[in-house]
């Protein structure tokens, strides 16, 4: 039986952990010490299994039940950090230079130790929990590599779920929604090769400066003009390099334009792209230049399973109450590489309230401490519905 005060105890235990792995941010794969804290802390537990290097610095971690066989349940965490610099003066801040953690993923790993813990110690469930913690979310694609490697096969994982922070809900509350919920995002960089010339004598020129202003104002045209407005996509065009300020009179042979797109169904994203590639290419042609496009695809769409998400909603409900969990919350823009998961398992990932804090990717950003119990009461309660009865109940006793 984990007992609220036993909860308690782990949860403190837990934001000791995330001080410590806020302090020594890691970036993408190259997680040397947070993995080996993450090993030797379930070695420690008492794990049936823990498995190092999957995806170069990714744990995997093996609980079996008590209770005879059943499915296996994959609960997933991230854990690594993002290159900017810290502006929070915490006494724990990074001690790294140009690193922090500013997406709580020092949180989520703490969370995911602490139920590991818990789990171990217990083990009042049938079936078997694989904890999954995961390298380079930030822009890696650290979840795909580790489903290239053979994770649900070797583990044999059934289901699959995800948490992440979320400012500005409170804490102690959680939010999801059926079906999809976080944005799939692509980058591209487009290089517009003209004919440079003196700026004097624009008729013997092919101007790649005004080619590229032609073909951002044209892309706009891609969300307003070309897909249902009740679809959201984003096109940002965040990058334009052309000329030289020392030489004012030259038009430049060559212009580059690069940005973001974000959409938030897989059939509206493959649409754009097409969209993208014709006024790009049309665009460049109709000023007698030639357009490269360099397509950097991103995450996928992130889609909840609606009996997953479900589950989700009833374990975040027994856990927090009916009035602290939004069950269809606002989509976001933003991009989470567990889409990748949820394209080979059926799953949901939920949100945990992170309080009043900075935004995420924000230089003053901290994960909240006093999310952590919650984050872990979620955890358990999930083992516990689907897994079996015992782990937790909502006001930390057994289960009947």
């Amino acid at each position: 039986m984990t007992t609220q005060s036993n909860l308690e105890a782990v949860a403190n235990e837990a934001k000791a952990w995330r001080q410590h792995i806020h302090q020594h941010p890691e970036l993408l794969f190259d997680l040397p010490q947070t993995a080996a804290l993450v090993a030797d802390k379930l070695k420690e537990f008492g794990c049936d299994e823990v498995v190092s290097g999957i995806a170069k610095s990714g744990v995997v971690a093996v609980i079996k039940g008590a209770n005879g066989p059943g499915k296996t349940l994959g609960l997933r965490c991230d854990m690594d950090a993002l290159p900017m610099s810290e502006q929070t003066n915490l006494p724990y801040a990074s001690k790294i230079p140009n690193m922090m953690h500013a997406c709580g993923h020092d949180g989520h790993t703490a969370m995911l130790l602490a139920t590991a813990k818990c789990l171990a110690s217990q083990r009042d469930f049938a079936g078997t929990v694989v904890l999954i913690f995961q390298p380079a979310e930030e822009g890696g694609g650290g979840a795909r590599v580790m489903i290239e490697e053979g994770l649900f096969e070797r583990f044999g994982i059934d289901e699959v779920y995800g948490m992440h922070n979320e400012p500005g809900l409170a804490v102690g509350s959680f939010a999801t929604r059926s079906g999809p919920f976080m944005a799939g995002g692509d980058r591209f960089i487009v290089t517009i090769d003209g004919k440079g010339g003196h700026a004097a004598s624009p008729h013997l020129s092919h101007d790649p400066i005004v080619v590229a202003a032609h073909m951002i104002t044209a892309l706009q045209s891609v969300a307003s003009r070309f897909t249902d407005p009740f679809d959201p996509v984003v096109l940002s065009t965040t990058f334009i390099e052309g000329g030289n300020d020392r030489a004012l009179n030259v038009i430049p042979a060559s212009a580059k334009i690069g940005g973001t797109i974000r959409t938030m169904r897989p059939d509206v994203r493959e649409a754009v792209e097409r969209r993208f590639r014709e006024i790009v290419t049309t665009s460049a042609k109709l000023f007698e230049a030639e357009a490269q496009i360099d397509w950097r695809p991103g995450y996928p769409v992130v889609v909840n399973d609606p009996e997953k998400t479900k589950v989700a909603i009833a374990v975040a409900t027994d856990v927090a109450g009916n009035s602290a969990v939004n069950t269809n919350y606002a989509q976001s823009m933003g991009s989470e590489d567990f889409a990748y998961m949820l394209q080979q398992r059926p799953g949901a990932i939920v949100l945990v309230g992170n309080g009043d804090s900075a935004n995420l990717h924000h230089p003053a950003y901290n994960f909240n401490d006093d999310a952590i119990i919650h984050g872990v009461k979620y955890w358990l309660s999930l083992v516990d519905r689907q897994l079996g009865q015992g782990v937790r109940a909502r006001d930390g006793s057994a289960r009947e």
